[in-house]
């Protein structure tokens, strides 16, 4: 795998050129002391930037669900929110992944659902 900059940079940016201006190599920018390693830091960078566009594509996709759940709560006398599923959410978030994702629930809820 050779070096192309970044995967989501197309013209050289502070990224991939030093203070000066000139070209960064992929050691340089990797912070990797070998060619070979800059390799393998560069191509999980991109997997990383991929996994990272379908994760906020999934999040996205979850907001637009949770507003038709708390639209038809709401035309049906309901409240807006609903705490039990909220805890629930939470625990499964945190069976999974610990106490940090406890926090990473906390934050999916309230981009989907607003502050309460």
């Amino acid at each position: 795998m050779a070096f192309s900059g970044s995967c989501r940079l197309g013209a050289p940016t502070a990224e991939t050129q030093d203070r000066r201006g000139a070209p960064m190599t992929a050691t340089d920018v990797t912070g990797a002391r070998t060619p070979e390693a800059a390799d393998v830091i560069t191509g999980a960078r991109e997997r990383i930037d991929s996994l990272d566009d379908r994760i906020i594509g999934l999040i996205q996709e979850r907001m637009a669900v949770s507003a038709v759940i708390q639209e038809a709560r709401i035309a049906s006398g309901g409240r807006r929110v609903n705490l039990s599923r909220e805890m629930d959410v939470l625990g499964h978030y945190r069976d999974a992944l610990g106490k940090p994702g406890t926090a990473l629930a906390m934050t999916l809820l309230e981009l989907c659902r607003g502050r309460i």
